[in-house]
């Protein structure tokens, strides 16, 4: 059997499962993101490419050459259903940290804090919601004597959502140092209720300006439509030449810049 390592030999104990648990992490948010292919984006992708096609050039022979923005296409929109799941877990996760902190107050083991919490996120939010799944995985772990600080740790990773990848991760520094667990913990949670608060209330804020640019977007669609309708013929000199199709592919760019960076304006986080 060959010797171990000198980075190996010079690890202090427990170092191995935290350089393991870095490693993870970034492999398994690199799964989340290249999960399987979610078709509905797909198809979407591709009736936004041919919706174009037809606008802006009279014709479906681009939809083939333009196929490479379907990409960026589908992670829009695998981004946007990634952010709502993210903010319905961290709403859920919020009851959960509350329901936890009010058992460690009442005087309950932490892990027989998150037993009581697991029944009373059921009863709130259903025994299919994601708060629910995971504390159901904490529970089996719990019978197979794992750490609950593993459990949390586990769970904080794969949510992909850094607030509660945080709260595990000074769960177990709490708890491993022996400090008052109580007080540490109903801090953490205030701040995590805090920054989902913050959010909560910029979102509000621009409500109305994204709905704004919601409009934006599509106002040119109807310029030009309009112009079509009362004067037919209008912007024939663009579409089959040369010169047309290099003033519309301009249009489209500048039109998918212009998108771009609105969408960038009102996408403020914490």
């Amino acid at each position: 059997m060959g010797k171990p390592s000198a980075e190996r030999r010079k690890m202090p104990p427990g170092g191995h499962r935290a350089l393991n648990r870095k490693a993870g992490k970034g492999n398994h948010r690199k799964r989340k993101a290249g999960g399987g292919i979610r078709w509905q984006y797909v198809f979407l992708g591709l009736g936004v490419l041919v919706l174009f096609s037809l606008f802006f050039y009279r014709s479906l022979y681009p939809v083939p050459v333009c196929l490479p923005l379907l990409y960026p296409l589908y992670k829009r929109q695998e981004g946007i259903c990634r952010e709502k799941s993210r903010r319905a877990l961290l709403f859920q996760f919020q009851e959960m940290a509350g329901s936890v902190m009010t058992a460690l107050k009442a005087g309950y083991a932490a892990e027989n804090a998150f037993r009581e919490a697991y029944r009373e996120m059921v009863f709130l939010f259903g025994r299919g919601s994601e708060i629910a799944e995971a504390l159901r995985i904490i529970r089996g772990g719990l019978q197979n004597r794992i750490p609950l600080e593993t459990l949390l740790l586990e769970f904080g990773e794969k949510s992909g959502a850094d607030e509660i990848l945080e709260f595990a991760e000074v769960f177990e520094i709490a708890k491993k140092s022996g400090g008052n667990l109580i007080e540490i913990m109903d801090r953490t949670a205030a701040q995590i209720r805090d920054r989902i608060e913050v959010e909560k209330e910029i979102d509000l804020l621009l409500s109305a300006r994204k709905y704004e640019q919601r409009i934006m977007d599509v106002v040119p669609f109807l310029i030009v439509l309009y112009l079509q309708a009362t004067s037919e013929g209008f912007f024939d000199v663009l579409y089959h030449n040369p010169a047309g199709i290099a003033v519309m592919t301009g249009c489209l760019a500048v039109y998918l810049a212009a998108f771009r960076m609105s969408e960038k304006i009102v996408d403020i986080r914490i």
